[in-house]
């Protein structure tokens, strides 16, 4: 991997909501491992102190004047930042300051992206932790790519490169979903520096269930944004070896073709073909994209 030059400009960006208890510790924190470096906390709609303590911490803070969501204020830091480096990070004192410069460290040997990615006595619960390995499993089939940690929020990104999937990234959760697949998509290079992350200080915001499908309904949409015959493929052929192991039956037992055979077989033949026509979009759109770079 090609070694890059250090003299980057870092940015650190901190998504919060009602994390008073915490922000101003977290980013006395970064200024004491990177004193010269601009810290941005998007104060997502806090009720509470947040932006006070922020502030009186160092941070620059930019306030929503209702809560957007996480990937909204994600976005709004990304937009402010001026660092070449982002650094995105959780205001909850989960992540670690000093984890900082072991993720610059791979950006500066030539990656586009550095991922902390938590150990299994991270998770915050068992359940947590099951839906994240069924998550990295999913998106490394749909990726090719063995992806650590799909959830992630503690990340350095090259500003730049970041900058172009925006537009992708929802305004909830989960905004590292979209941007660890878009990445591989687009080519670039992700890496993955493993980190233990501390128990969060207050509640969390994530509501499981709900957030859970949703994660899932993400992986979904940017699996047929990244290579939609992945996931096409599986549920035509699903249909045919139904299809066709009920027409077995029903002509062994009864000398006949089923209405359900013609139904699961057409039904196959029909989402084949709509992800096929979706793998030539996508290719097409990557290819409208890359020549607009170049």
């Amino acid at each position: 991997m090609k070694m890059v030059n250090k003299n980057y400009k870092i940015s650190v960006v901190i998504p919060a909501k009602n994390e008073e208890s915490s922000i101003g510790i977290v980013v006395s924190g970064i200024k004491k491992v990177l004193n010269d470096i601009e810290v941005i906390v998007v104060d997502d709609g806090s009720n509470d102190s947040t932006f006070k303590n922020a502030a009186e911490a160092g941070a620059t803070v930019i306030a929503h004047k209702y809560s957007k969501g996480n990937g909204a204020a994600i976005k709004s830091g990304a937009r402010a930042a001026k660092g070449d480096v982002i650094v995105f990070m959780d205001a909850d004192g989960q992540h670690d300051p000093n984890d900082i410069p072991r993720l610059l460290e791979k950006v500066y040997e030539g990656y586009d992206m550095a991922v902390g990615a938590r150990n299994s006595s991270s998770q915050a619960s068992v359940g947590r932790g099951i839906a994240n390995k069924f998550y990295n499993s999913f998106s490394s089939y749909i990726t090719g790519h063995r992806i650590e940690d799909l959830t992630s929020g503690y990340r350095a990104v090259r500003a730049k490169k970041f900058r172009e999937f925006l537009y992708l990234l929802p305004n909830g959760f989960s905004y590292p979903t979209t941007c660890t697949m878009a990445f591989f998509r687009a080519g670039y290079s992700v890496s993955y520096v493993p980190i233990i992350a501390a128990k969060r200080v207050g509640k969390s915001h994530i509501k499981l269930l709900k957030d859970g499908i949703r994660f899932l309904l993400i992986i979904f949409k940017i699996g047929t944004l990244y290579s939609p015959l992945k996931i096409f493929f599986p549920i035509s052929l699903l249909h045919a070896v139904l299809g066709l192991s009920y027409y077995f039956y029903t002509f062994s037992t009864d000398a006949r073709l089923s209405i359900v055979t013609i139904f699961m077989l057409t039904a196959a033949v029909t989402i084949f073909l709509i992800g096929l026509v979706s793998e030539q979009i996508t290719q097409l759109i990557y290819k409208d994209s890359d020549s607009a770079d170049d």
